[in-house]
């Protein structure tokens, strides 16, 4: 009885301490009492798609042209949820430089004859597959599934009979055309489409803007589920049919209603061992990108699904704030997706990700042990502003209320500028600095970056030293930065700055160095990036 006891005081020690990390982090889904609330990640992981094996719950998400590619998380309970691993390394070589908003969208995760499938839709070259037998482990190379210009959002669907299908919506921008879905026949190892698709629904009428389907059979029909109506009004519609071909029929499951949960749709359907239902979908949120909700999901007697609470009893739910969480057989501690890095291990944490293909030569991780170490690129030439520059290192922003704080220190010789940066379509970055021999604090920041809009400059502020703390504090409006010699006593700088979505993204915060010319290996020494 002792064991049990000091082995269950031990395991609710782990969960407090669990629980006190993430809350240090920023937002936690866990509002106690056998309940959580939405959202369940309040960070931009946008078009989320997730699948179960076993007792494991993996979900993926769109990372356009950040690299690597395509986040995999994993959670016990549907609510908790960190990141594992990354199915893409690199991007093609057309991704050396930023590409803002296009690469990898709106993928499909599946799991089927013992591998993880994942499909997506690069709207300017076609539908990519990879895969793998371990999740965690390296997947192999993108396959080009069909070439096409604006074929988007696929779901691959393995029917009983053994036939493959695909389905995909598409993007106006660059097929002409959208508020369409088709399906096509698909080899059954996935690696082609078999034909060029049969039109399934036409939304124009009453589903404007339909797109990211996912497709699913149940007790002899074949459901679609689909957004539609555009990504921060929409809402979520399911079609049904009893062939695979169609035609099929519509009915809207999920909808804003009186909530405050904006254009509440896209995402994934997935079933608990005990037969309970649950959807994954974003709400679109501005500069904090697209973040994660969890909706209790129910079938009617009719065999059409009603995702969230149906009050009113019409067949369309709305989505939940608050609550109980989802029956998994057992309690797991309360983690999120990571955020700070201390910098001591071998490899980045898998938070971080670049604005584009990195290159060698861009940082290390043992040149300083327990430190990052930055070597500043040349700014282009064709621009000053940081919104093109390949080496950023970001990660999302994790909540409504944050704090990042970092300490920086310039090594070797040169014009170096290095420092955090919050990047959308109007950016800000606090940095330090070298000037001749001398060091100054600066922030500057860019309204309008795509327009190639030069940097505002705050005047400079001498130090004594090139290392210094740096701080980013958000309030949910705005955010504030300060800098410190000592890590204790806090200078503001510059006036309070609005974060601002990026192209098809949320804000995102992180670290840069850069030079304008000049030779020798500038570098900036990174200590810590710590999320409060």
């Amino acid at each position: 009885m002792h064991v049990v006891r000091a082995g269950l005081a031990a395991l609710a020690l782990a969960w407090s301490f669990a629980a006190s990390a993430v809350q240090a982090q920023g937002w936690h889904p866990d509002s106690g009492a056998g309940q959580y609330k939405n959202p369940i990640i309040f960070a931009d992981y946008s078009d989320p798609d997730v699948i179960r094996v076993g007792d494991d719950f993996y979900m993926t998400a769109s990372s356009f042209a950040s690299v690597p590619a395509l986040p995999i998380l994993h959670s016990r309970d549907l609510v908790h949820w960190t990141l594992v691993n990354h199915a893409i390394r690199r991007l093609p070589a057309a991704f050396d430089l930023p590409q803002h908003g296009n690469g990898v969208w709106a993928p499909s995760i599946r799991y089927h004859d013992g591998a993880y499938y994942i499909f997506y839709g690069d709207p300017d070259r076609g539908i990519f597959m990879v895969k793998t037998r371990d999740v965690r482990g390296a997947w192999d190379a993108p396959v080009l599934v069909r070439e096409a210009k604006g074929w988007i959002d696929p779901c691959p669907f393995w029917d009983d009979d053994g036939n493959a299908y695909l389905v995909h919506a598409f993007a106006n921008s660059r097929a002409g055309v959208k508020s369409i879905l088709h399906v096509n026949r698909m080899s059954h190892d996935g690696r082609r489409l078999l034909d060029d698709g049969t039109l399934v629904f036409d939304g124009h009428a009453n589903h404007p803007t339909i797109e990211g389907p996912k497709f699913y059979k149940r007790d002899g029909w074949y459901y679609i589920f689909a957004p539609a109506g555009g990504v921060a009004t929409g809402w979520q519609t399911v079609l049904r049919s009893k062939r695979v071909l169609g035609p099929y029929e519509d009915h809207i499951v999920l909808a804003q209603g009186g909530t405050p949960v904006n254009g509440p749709h896209q995402g994934g359907w997935v079933e608990l061992k005990n037969g309970s239902l649950w959807f994954l979908h974003f709400q679109d949120r501005a500069a904090f990108g697209r973040i994660v909700h969890l909706q209790p999901m129910t079938w009617r007697s009719d065999d059409w699904p009603v995702i969230g609470v149906d009050s009113a009893g019409k067949g369309t739910g709305e989505p939940v704030l608050v609550h109980r969480m989802p029956d998994v057989g057992r309690r797991y501690p309360a983690v999120v997706p990571q955020t700070s890095d201390e910098f001591t291990a071998r490899t980045l944490g898998l938070q971080w990700q670049w604005e584009a293909n990195d290159q060698p030569g861009w940082y290390s991780l043992t040149a300083k042990r327990g430190s990052l170490r930055l070597f500043a690129q040349p700014v282009r030439a064709d621009s000053s502003s940081l919104w093109f520059a390949p080496n950023l290192l970001m990660q999302k922003i994790p909540a409504p209320q944050f704090t990042v704080t970092t300490r920086v220190t310039l090594g070797g010789a040169g014009d170096e500028t290095a420092g955090l940066v919050v990047l959308g379509m109007d950016y800000a970055s606090l940095a330090v600095r070298r000037a001749g021999k001398a060091m100054e604090i600066v922030q500057a920041r860019v309204i309008d970056a795509p327009k190639g809009t030069p940097e505002s400059i705050t005047p400079a502020i001498s130090i004594a030293t090139g290392a210094i703390h740096l701080r980013a504090a958000c309030d949910g409006d705005v955010i504030r930065f300060s800098y410190s010699v000592d890590g204790f006593s806090w200078h503001a700088v510059g006036d309070p700055f609005t974060p601002k979505a990026g192209r098809w993204v949320g804000a995102k915060i992180g670290l840069f160095a850069v030079r304008s010319s000049g030779s020798g290996v500038p570098y900036v020494d990174v200590d810590y990036f710590r999320v409060h």
